[in-house]
């Protein structure tokens, strides 16, 4: 099987993925207690007003025809008005996601920038205490839920040293590249980004940053085990050049894999990081979409966060058939 009919193949499993997605996504405003009628109702509306309100949203026909009618607006771009707010749901989301896509990738860099350097120098120090140290690291970011942590970190060094802000976006990493272009002053722009996004994307990445520093240290063992590198050291290759050109090379295959799932997991997972430092992204929206039972935003925001991690996945599974093609041929 080529490269490009395995992407095509998984391409085709992902849509079907999508869609039972938007299935029960669509499936959950029924089953849940409560009626999208009472959200937008006032309290004392009459009955005629009510169903004149289940008229409007569709609601007064079948099931299928509300379901039909549901993928065909999302085929066209369509997820709906919200009532609560008042306004465009696709407008709404997709007006988010920026912020939750730059959150997740800013934890991401700063799980990469930590993990793999710490895995590698935790294996080929074993048993010594860095090698310790990074196991007690690892496993205190593994164990350590981010809400906490976030909360730790704001107390810290927001409130007690006044270092980092506590809440909010400040600027976009958009504003920080282009203030070079607008003769805006750039390192300014740049301080102001970081004051702000630091403690959520630390504290969303610790568990990732933990996850990966095991993986690369496990693999990092099992490779520099193996005969190869001990081929390149009976003939006299330098250690560093064995260690980081052949070993970590064949390490970080599986790396990659771990390393896109779990992006896909931090856009889905920063629901509550994004609570707790009031970041304006899809999972505060979700948040503010349950409380106030904004059920067209809630369904929205749900499928674009399932949407982002089923492509996600399939670009990671492209990615590492093209680093690794023997999978293309399983």
């Amino acid at each position: 099987m080529s490269l490009g009919r395995f992407a095509l193949k998984r391409s085709l499993q992902g849509v079907g993925v999508v869609w039972g997605v938007v299935t029960v996504v669509f499936a959950l405003r029924f089953v849940t207690p409560g009626s999208p009628i009472n959200a937008v109702a006032p309290l004392d509306a009459s009955q005629e007003t009510r169903q004149a309100i289940a008229a409007e949203l569709g609601l007064d026909q079948p099931l299928y025809v509300q379901y039909g009618q549901y993928i065909f607006d999302l085929l066209r771009g369509d997820m709906g008005f919200s009532y609560i707010r008042g306004q465009d749901v696709t407008t709404l989301v997709f007006g988010r996601l920026p912020a939750t896509v730059e959150l997740a990738v800013a934890a991401s860099v700063v799980a990469i920038v930590l993990a793999i350097p710490l895995g590698v120098i935790s294996a080929t120090r074993r048993n010594e205490p860095i090698d310790y140290g990074a196991t007690l690291l690892s496993l205190g970011g593994i164990s350590t839920p981010n809400f906490w942590l976030g909360i730790m970190l704001i107390l810290i060094f927001a409130v007690e040293f006044n270092i980092f802000n506590t809440s909010g976006r400040g600027v976009t990493v958009v504003d920080v590249a282009f203030s070079v272009v607008n003769a805006d002053p750039f390192v300014g722009t740049l301080l102001t980004w970081l004051a702000y996004i630091t403690l959520p994307a630390i504290a969303l990445g610790t568990y990732f940053m933990a996850l990966i520093t095991r993986l690369t240290r496990s693999g990092m063992l099992d490779e520099l085990s193996k005969g190869y590198v001990q081929a390149a050291r009976a003939k006299g290759l330098p250690r560093t050049l064995i260690r980081y050109k052949h070993a970590l090379r064949n390490t970080l295959i599986p790396v990659i894999t771990v390393l896109g799932l779990q992006l896909g997991t931090l856009i889905g997972g920063a629901v509550i990081t994004e609570a707790v430092f009031s970041w304006p992204g899809l999972g505060s929206l979700v948040i503010d979409s349950i409380n106030n039972r904004d059920w067209p935003t809630l369904q929205g925001s749900l499928i674009v966060i399932g949407t982002s991690f089923v492509f996600v996945n399939i670009l990671v599974d492209v990615v590492y058939a093209y680093l690794d093609p023997e999978v293309v041929t399983d």
